[in-house]
């Protein structure tokens, strides 16, 4: 389970016990689910040390917090592995959110500026066929939102697996928890989330980089195509023809002529300036050494530095870019709008999996 085999402690439970034992165990001779929440946080604690494990648990409750103000006129309650502190690579914030509509959820997703997909999913439960919709969220964590008509607001939410009501919390509840669990008392948490709030998701970065490429005019010599945004999506559908899931070699990509709307004397350094902190320093190098890529394809460039180049792990992806780069100038060409493009990077994980 903490492999991200099972997703769920029932089909972990059974997995294991097959592995283990031949033939049929009793349910009852399983472990409980308390018992494998405490071997998980074991694992993490592990893998990540204690004061790790702690450090990132409070960031998620954190992030939960902000996110049950954000949602309050949808009486947003959190639960799951968030809540309880069992939380392990790859766990989501997990939140009930209750409205008549699930677009009205999604209008406050668009203030917020963030990138998310609908879902709606067909259970049939005691015989009878339910559609849930949940939203998924792409935030600092991953965040899943089940919404639910408000008439359920009072309703007591069991667990399919124990029977049991689900453990769920409100914002006073959530900040009672931070602050007993951290001892980051109601100021320290009010403080947190004024750094939150004043955190640039990071695609809206990108975009306000990328839109006044649209009137940055190059060269028709080199660039026949026009402007510096249009050549930028044609490089990016390029790369995602060539490498559609790696997301650092497409951001890459997408942003190696940021700079030119800023210093269109030096793209380079200043489009990596205006992007630090937002990109990986895999994607940093590409963007860094792009204009390279081109004396290598034209042999302009001195044997020392391109040996240096060429020892180096990411140069095929660098040479790879090159190609890109020069083919993506084409008049006329078809291209994606670029919250279309930063959209479908947002939503590589999912796409993958």
């Amino acid at each position: 389970m903490y492999s991200r085999e099972c997703s769920e402690y029932f089909h972990a439970k059974q997995k294991a016990a097959r592995r283990i034992y031949k033939g049929w165990i009793k349910p009852a001779d399983l472990p409980t689910n308390a018992e494998i929440r405490e071997q998980v946080q074991l694992l993490a604690r592990i893998s990540e040390g204690d004061q790790g494990y702690s450090q990132r648990l409070l960031e998620m409750r954190l992030r939960a917090a902000w996110w049950l103000r954000k949602l309050t006129p949808f009486h947003p309650k959190l639960i799951g592995s968030v809540l309880t502190g069992s939380i392990r690579e790859g766990s989501d914030i997990d939140i009930h959110v209750f409205a008549a509509s699930p677009e009205s959820i999604a209008i406050v997703l668009d203030e917020q500026g963030v990138f998310y997909h609908m879902q709606r999913k067909r259970v049939e439960k005691n015989g009878e066929q339910r559609v849930f919709t949940h939203l998924h969220v792409r935030d600092q964590f991953p965040v899943e939102l089940t919404v639910y008509h408000p008439s359920l607001l009072g309703f007591n939410f069991r667990s399919s697996i124990t029977g049991k009501p689900i453990e769920r919390a409100g914002i006073g509840e959530l900040e009672r928890v931070i602050a007993i669990e951290h001892d980051v008392d109601a100021n320290g948490q009010a403080e947190q989330m004024l750094t939150m709030d004043a955190c640039p998701d990071r695609s809206n970065v990108f975009l306000s980089l990328l839109v006044p490429l649209e009137n940055v005019r190059q060269s028709r010599r080199y660039h026949p195509e026009g402007d510096a945004l249009f050549h930028s999506m044609q490089v990016f559908a390029l790369a995602k023809d060539v490498m559609p899931y790696d997301e650092e070699f497409l951001l890459a990509a997408l942003l190696h002529d940021v700079g030119k709307a800023i210093d269109p004397d030096d793209h380079v350094a200043s489009g990596l300036e205006a992007l630090e902190g937002f990109i990986s320093e895999r994607t940093a190098w590409l963007i860094q050494h792009h204009m390279e890529s081109h004396k290598i394809q034209d042999r302009t460039i001195g044997a020392r530095r391109r040996k240096r180049l060429a020892a180096h792990p990411w140069f095929e992806d660098l040479c790879l870019l090159g190609d890109c780069d020069r083919a993506g100038r084409v008049p006329g060409a078809e291209v994606e709008e670029p919250e279309e493009a930063l959209q479908y990077i947002e939503q590589l994980d999912e796409m993958f999996e």
